[in-house]
This record gives structure tokens, sequence and C-alpha cells, in this order.
């Protein structure tokens, strides 16, 4: 069995780094900083409720192993944010929803951390796609754009050119803890998935985004009695490796940009 992503590049962890390390790594001025945005809520009968903070995690390490193997960028994945706005989940045990000024506020706070402490660009790596989430994060780029301009970046994996490679279950909206985010987490952390009763789950296509277009706010309201909508059978390890590879070319390529535009020694605040 080949190693997770986890496995793979947890050396790129700024936790993992003392000060010294840290501190002589940042005089490149060109230290990229990916934030782990996810949440704590409800992922059906399946999957943990970390499941938002697991794909964010993946995809930001699996970008950092990118930037490092591919570019010669010393990138390094900051500590998850494990909560956020989640409204659409608050029927359901588990869940645990921060007030929008709360997690903007936060987001920020880090932001604004890191580039402090000489990094060069901030990513914002999101698996939490509810509305007001996403406008957390918006918010919170916008604020610190005004101070550092051209040194943010979160891109929107629902756009084109990465929707279109993300799968037909990402696409439709009903991905949920289905096939797409039950795959990534099959990648990450299998050992966290209830297998045999995600091989029982009846498939459930309701879509997220027409419930949200149409003004539901729940997921029950939208067709989610269990919290899940899509496919959860049809989730496989080999699927989210590919998955993975995808958001880290996301995220890869944000970093870049915002990078190649920056002068040969960004000021640090």
């Amino acid at each position: 069995m080949s190693e997770s992503i986890e496995e793979r590049a947890e050396a790129w962890l700024w936790e993992r780094r003392s000060y010294p390390e840290l501190e002589a790594e940042l005089a490149t001025k060109r230290v990229v900083a990916l934030v782990p945005v996810g949440s704590t809520e409800a992922h059906g009968p399946h999957l943990p409720l970390a499941t938002d903070v697991l794909i964010s995690r993946g995809m930001a390490l699996a970008a950092a192993e990118r930037l490092r193997a591919e570019h010669g960028v010393p990138a390094l994945v900051l500590p998850p944010v494990a909560y956020a706005v989640t409204d659409f989940s608050r029927d359901f045990a588990g869940t645990i929803s921060v007030r929008a000024e709360t997690a903007t506020a936060l987001l920020e706070d880090i932001g604004r951390g890191a580039l402090a402490q000489g990094v060069a660009v901030v990513v914002y790596a999101n698996a939490h796609l509810e509305p007001a989430h996403l406008a957390t994060i918006r918010g919170a780029c916008e604020r610190l754009e005004r101070d550092y301009p051209g040194r943010t970046a979160f891109p929107d994996k629902t756009r084109k050119p990465w929707a279109l490679e993300l799968g037909d279950e990402f696409r439709s909206g009903a991905c949920h803890a289905g096939e797409y985010e039950g795959s990534i987490v099959l990648a990450t952390r299998p050992q966290w998935v209830r297998e045999q009763l995600a091989a029982e789950l009846p498939e459930n296509w309701s879509s997220l985004s027409q419930a949200i277009r149409a003004g539901l706010l729940s997921f029950r309201a939208a067709g989610g009695p269990r919290a899940y909508f899509g496919a959860p059978a049809r989730a496989r390890a080999a699927t989210g490796e590919h998955l993975l590879g995808v958001l880290s070319r996301m995220l890869a390529s944000a970093a870049l940009e915002r990078l190649n535009a920056l002068p040969s020694e960004p000021a640090t605040g």
C-alpha cells in the first residue's frame, strides 16, 4: 500500500519546525504558506465530522509537495482551521458553527500573522462550500489585500477549469459526503471511514447547489435527511489521489501566480 499524502508530506508542516529552522526558511523571502480551512460538521453516518479538515489539509499538503518538488518553492502548511459557518448541518449532532464575523476575523488574523512573519504569499486551501463560509474567506482576503496587496490567494474549485476535473458528482452539486469527499478521506485517513456503512447507503442525487439557489438553508430541506448527497458507495482511495492531484495543481497555480508577480524582496508589513 502506497503512502498517503499525510505520511509523504508531513515534513512540510509549519508546526513541526523549530523557530530557528523556520527563521532560516523565511529568510529566502519566497515561502508560501498554505492555510487549510475546513469545518466540524455532519458528513453522513459514514464519514467523520472532520471530513472538511482532512480534505483541506490533504490538498494543502499535496500542493506543498508539488511546489517544492516541481518548482523549488519552500511551501509550508499551517495548522488547519477546523471551525466555520456551518448552518446547513445545524440539525445534526456534532456540528459546531461559528459566527461569520468570528470566522472572517480569525482567517484574517492567521493570514496577517503569517505575512508579518515574512511569508511571501498566503494561500487558503478550502474544503467547506457553504456560501456564507466562502464569504468569510473572501472577506479576509479583501482585508489583507489592503495592507499586503497581491500576497493572498483563494482559488475557487467550483469554477472553471478546476470544477471540470473534479468529477460528475462534484459538478452536479450533490457532493457532500458522497464519492468526491469520501474518496479524498480514503486517500488521507482511510481508517476514519466506515466503509461497510458507506457501501450500504443509497445514492442521493438531490443537488445542494440547486437547493441553495432556491433559497433552502439546511441539509434536511435540501433533501439530505442523513447529511449526505451523492454516491458514498462509489468512493475509492485511487479516486481520492487523483482529486488531490487536481486540487494541488489548483493551489500551486494560484501560489505561483502571486509569487511570480511579487518584487524580489516583498515588504513584511
